[in-house]
């Protein structure tokens, strides 16, 4: 066992994205059916748990934790956990403790994720129109993750928008959100949709190649490529007229594999060192199989090793996804 986790194609993973559940307030379109059937809670790694396996991660050099869900501040007690992980953050051992959330549960929760040691969020938000907000997510109150923005920054939160992609949705969206996001003092990340789990539309009809979108931005704002990096896979650019940054995550149409620093774990304590692999190392057994982290330590190494190259999505009229498991497993 090294010190450092480090795969079979020499890349070194510092950045473990952490799933705490699977269940959202929201069925946006591009990431689950409105009837999905979540996980029994009983089946969930316990606080107790997630904390073990995330600092067994931080001894071995992950130093950037990314809470996820489904939405992550759904989970009951979910505080008891950031506070528990923040002694990392005030160790020095972990850079940043942050989180993915879509902003409904943000305006209760902000001033206690500042108290435990988180500084940045990421903010799911793909329209500022209400209706289509309410639209693409099924259940969703655009007011209600507007209100949880707001009060997030109040709180000292600095906050990422992501919107993901969508044709006939972002290009008339986008040039809203860049002046939203900019005049607010953050940045907006855009996503490329992909072809995980089940939906009820044809994820052809939605997929907006960002190399499109790219150029449509630039009929009206001028970018300027930067070489700022956040810890995760976007490549960002600088828009003169706002100062402000746009980011581009591209999965499909340009594959960021060679870099990949990254490795997700579920709710139920499955190791994925790339999101298109199917099945997974299970760490729960691990865990509970004896107090030593020695047989934690040896699964989450021949997982490491295993890491593929790069995946091999691809989105085709009619397709099947190419995996069964929906976004909200793991949180993209």
């Amino acid at each position: 066992m090294s010190a450092s986790l480090t795969d079979g194609h020499g890349r070194t993973i510092r950045y473990l994205r952490l799933s705490v559940t699977d269940r959202c307030d929201l069925r946006c379109v591009y990431c689950m059916t409105d009837d999905t059937v979540f996980l029994p809670r009983h089946e969930l790694l316990s606080f107790e748990e997630l904390d073990r396996l995330s600092s067994a991660f931080v001894a071995r050099g992950v130093d950037k934790i990314r809470i996820t869900g489904g939405e992550p501040l759904l989970r009951k007690d979910i505080l008891n956990l950031f506070r528990s992980l923040s002694r990392h953050v005030a160790s020095g051992a972990l850079r940043e403790l942050t989180l993915t959330t879509n902003g409904s549960q943000l305006a209760r929760f902000a001033p206690a994720l500042v108290a435990s040691g988180v500084r940045r969020i990421n903010v799911s938000l793909d329209t500022l129109d209400p209706l289509r907000y309410a639209a693409l997510t099924r259940h969703g109150d655009l007011a209600k993750t507007l209100a949880g923005i707001s009060a997030a920054q109040a709180a000292g939160l600095k906050i990422k928008l992501n919107a993901v992609a969508m044709r006939g949705v972002t290009e008339h969206e986008i040039d809203d959100l860049i002046a939203f996001a900019h005049g607010r003092g953050m940045d907006l990340t855009l996503i490329e949709t992909m072809p995980l789990g089940h939906l009820d539309v044809d994820r052809a009809d939605q997929y907006l190649p960002l190399d499109e979108l790219r150029r449509l931005i630039a009929q009206r704002w001028t970018l300027v490529d930067v070489d700022d990096r956040t810890g995760g896979p976007a490549r960002y650019v600088r828009v003169g007229e706002t100062g402000g940054r746009i980011g581009f995550i591209m999965p499909m149409s340009h594959s960021f594999c060679e870099s990949c620093n990254r490795i997700r774990v579920s709710a139920t304590g499955q190791l994925y060192t790339c999101l298109g692999e199917h099945g997974g190392t299970d760490l729960r057994q691990a865990l509970r199989s004896s107090e030593s982290d020695d047989s934690l330590d040896e699964a989450i190494d021949r997982a490491i090793l295993r890491k593929p190259r790069g995946h091999d999505f691809e989105i085709r009229r009619h397709s099947e996804p190419a995996l069964e498991r929906p976004m909200s497993v793991l949180g993209g």
